[in-house]
């Protein structure tokens, strides 16, 4: 039955070429994953990484989602964050900028206008990272601040065109991922953004096994722990299928209605609203606000102190992870989800929730269901987010692959496998899981 559902998804042209157009598009990208920036000694940067894996924390993180390219300082170095962050700035300036919000409500040709101002603000982010980086890079080994006594030199001649060229390649190495992420979005199957974090995550997954591998061989860490910790893994990746396709059903009655010449009779249908409305969103957004005084820290010294605190323990930093994927869980579906709209529409329509007033009745009991699923949302990505890297201390296995990196891989898969299951439906084809399975549902598709 499987293997019917996958051959059916290369029998239709269309599909199979989106889905070759975005392997390729994925295959370009880990491909420049391996291009050094220029003035960067390769086995000195390895080596301060290996030193800080150890330790996790904010370089674990940025390593994680840049798919390994921090590890090696590429030109891909920086990764999509300088776009999330973009993205971040954007949505909040919407909230206070009127010209933005007029935007936002002026259909294809806003979003359209939206998206380039949020490239210019990638680009100049990028620029802005670029330089920080190059002074981090340039003072590793010169200075045991904060770096634990290591004494390897990563940039051998740092001087003004080492500075000039690192910003130059590590912004177009941005630019070009930016560029990847929306040609697959136009062209390929599933959002570009996302594909390219799942994929620079999936890519640490054999390189975090083979390490788990020798550490038993080595006698290091148990087998026991290690066998622990898989099966713990494989069960929050059923919580988290279940709770990605869980919603709240919320009745919806139409009475009847005439549209020309014709009566048509009332029906009673539901409005679905996902327990995890906002998605990966917040654990992503919170990763982008954690690297702020990481970056800036070149130019105000007191940001350095601040992100000594944040890494000098390991609940410290959950704690704050956890509370900033609580607020940007609620800030993401308050952007994206209006329950006055919502209601209006329902109002349009000649529908009415059974004993609820149409209007604003409606648009507060909207709001009040959405902010208690929200809560219950937020508490479920805090804790997927942060149980497992707990429970990889307590166990004593140093597993990279933790439950950020679960959430957007799963999150992610349920996405695509919706919009692959869509075009099989559309034409006439049986979706994975069969003529008698249920039908995929991922969560609600928003740009990264």
């Amino acid at each position: 039955m499987a293997l019917n559902a996958f051959v059916n998804v290369f029998r239709i042209a269309e599909l199979r070429s989106r889905l070759i157009y975005t392997l390729m598009l994925l295959a370009v990208y880990r491909i420049g994953i391996f291009i050094n920036t220029p003035g960067v000694d390769r086995a000195a940067m390895n080596a301060f990484m290996d030193a800080q894996r150890q330790s996790g924390g904010l370089f674990s993180l940025f390593n994680l989602f840049s798919g390994g390219a921090l590890n090696q300082m590429s030109i891909f170095g920086l990764g999509i964050m300088p776009y999330v962050s973009a993205s971040i700035i954007i949505q909040l300036l919407a909230v206070v900028v009127p010209s933005l919000e007029r935007l936002q409500k002026e259909g294809a040709g806003g979003r359209q206008k939206i998206n380039q101002y949020t490239r210019y603000g990638t680009i100049a982010l990028s620029i802005v990272q670029g330089v920080g980086i190059s002074r981090w890079l340039a003072s590793l080994g010169r200075s045991d601040a904060g770096q634990s006594g290591f004494n390897q030199v990563v940039v051998p001649n740092d001087n003004v065109w080492f500075t000039f060229m690192t910003v130059i390649s590590l912004t177009a190495g941005t630019a070009f991922i930016m560029w990847l992420g929306e040609r697959i979005t136009e062209r390929g199957i599933g959002n570009g953004i996302s594909l390219i974090i799942f994929a620079g995550i999936v890519s640490g997954l054999l390189p975090s096994g083979k390490t788990l591998l020798d550490l038993v061989q080595q006698e290091v860490v148990s087998m026991a722990a290690v066998a622990a910790l898989l099966l713990f893994m494989v069960l929050v990746v059923g919580v988290v299928v279940y709770v990605e396709r869980g919603m709240r059903r919320i009745p919806v009655q139409y009475a009847k209605r005439m549209a020309g010449r014709r009566m048509f009779a009332g029906q009673a249908t539901y409005f679905p609203m996902k327990v995890n409305t906002s998605g990966v969103i917040p654990p992503i957004f919170a990763g982008a606000l954690l690297s702020f005084p990481a970056t800036l820290g070149t130019w105000f010294p007191f940001l350095q102190g601040i992100q000594r605190s944040i890494e000098s323990s390991p609940w410290v930093y959950n704690g704050i992870f956890v509370l900033l994927i609580i607020f940007f869980s609620y800030f993401y579906t308050a952007l994206t989800f209006r329950p006055d709209d919502v209601a209006d529409n329902i109002k349009k329509q000649g529908g009415y929730i059974p004993g609820i007033r149409p209007g604003r009745q409606t648009a507060d009991f909207i709001e009040g269901v959405l902010n208690r699923i929200t809560f219950g949302g937020a508490l479920y990505l805090a804790a997927i987010c942060v149980i497992p890297s707990i429970i990889s201390n307590m166990l004593g296995v140093n597993f990279t692959f933790g439950g950020t990196a679960l959430l957007i891989v799963v999150g992610v898969a349920l996405d695509t496998v919706q919009q692959i299951e869509g075009h099989l439906i559309s034409r006439n084809y049986e979706g994975f899981a069969g003529p008698r399975g249920p039908r995929i549902r991922g969560r609600v598709r928003v740009a990264a």
